[in-house]
């Protein structure tokens, strides 16, 4: 039987795109299955996603992922949408099938992998408060809805924008959302079970950046789980594991999304670990 050299390819469209680090355990997953594919970043500015788009079918490629700031642009070049990406109203990853591109939202699902997985709770019936009200916030939210939770409370800095949300994720899953302004200081309420933050407040590089909120009146097992995974340990999750409450870093996130594109692409259950560990390694975190 004669040697097979031709590699499967996949990889990420974005702008900015050199400090994404999502190649490096992507790369580390296919070499742990055997997997002879490739994962490539390209730097693709606006005006060039439709040629892009079209580019992948040319070129034979498996899939793809889209960052900043392609993830709604991309809808116009798709075939078809996944519930999720419908209820989300954006895409992050795209499966080709007989040159069929079909967009998937692995964001929220990998949040809610990583809340089941990493720390050990069931979404299910609980009441969860999300702060912020863009892309990472609707994918967050709109999985968590899906996932039956009991109430869900969005509180965000511009009012229009947090109730558009709302309107939107309530119209799409019929779940029980609504909407809180965010003015001055918000002081979490005791009874909730989770609250998150998926606003980029945090990231590098501002990295003392807190959220304007108080956990004093937190009940003491609320999980405290933040987007934000650059750092890992961000000023949000120190002041919850300095009240005594449980945390979960934005890594988590990132890993399982990341994971559930390798499921989708390759058919295949990827070794989890190493892709963490790979991922925590590139970042300089232990």
């Amino acid at each position: 039987m004669s040697a097979n050299y031709k590699a499967e390819l996949v990889g990420v469209f974005g702008q900015p795109i050199a400090e994404n680090p999502t190649g490096v355990m992507q790369e580390a997953g296919f070499a742990a299955a055997g997997l002879n594919w490739r994962y490539i970043s390209f730097e693709v500015p606006p005006e060039n996603l439709g040629s892009a788009m079209s580019a992948l079918s040319a070129l034979g490629m498996r899939g793809i992922n889209l960052t900043i700031p392609h993830k709604v642009a991309v809808l116009q070049y798709l075939d078809d949408l996944s519930p999720a990406a419908k209820a989300i109203g954006a895409v992050n990853t795209v499966c080709i099938e007989e040159g069929r591109k079909t967009g998937e939202n692995t964001d929220g699902k990998g949040f809610l992998r990583g809340v089941r997985k990493d720390a050990g709770m069931n979404p299910a019936g609980k009441l969860v408060t999300v702060l912020g009200a863009g892309g990472a916030a609707r994918a967050i939210a709109a999985e968590l809805l899906m996932a039956g939770v009991a109430d869900l409370l969005v509180v965000n800095r511009t009012p229009d924008r947090g109730q558009s949300m709302v309107t939107d994720l309530r119209e799409a899953t019929g779940g029980p959302i609504r909407f809180l302004p965010w003015k001055g200081t918000y002081r979490v309420p005791a009874g909730r079970h989770l609250f998150v933050n998926a606003t980029s407040i945090g990231l590098y590089p501002d990295v003392k950046a807190a959220p304007d909120i108080d956990l004093s009146e937190a009940s003491p097992d609320m999980l405290v789980a933040d987007a934000v995974f650059n750092p890992p340990e961000t000023r949000l999750l120190a002041m919850a594991r300095a009240g005594g409450l449980p945390t979960l870093d934005g890594l988590s996130m990132l890993v399982y999304q990341g994971v559930i594109a390798f499921e989708l692409w390759t058919g295949q259950t990827p070794d989890e670990g190493v892709m963490k560990a790979a991922l925590r390694n590139s970042l300089g975190v232990s």
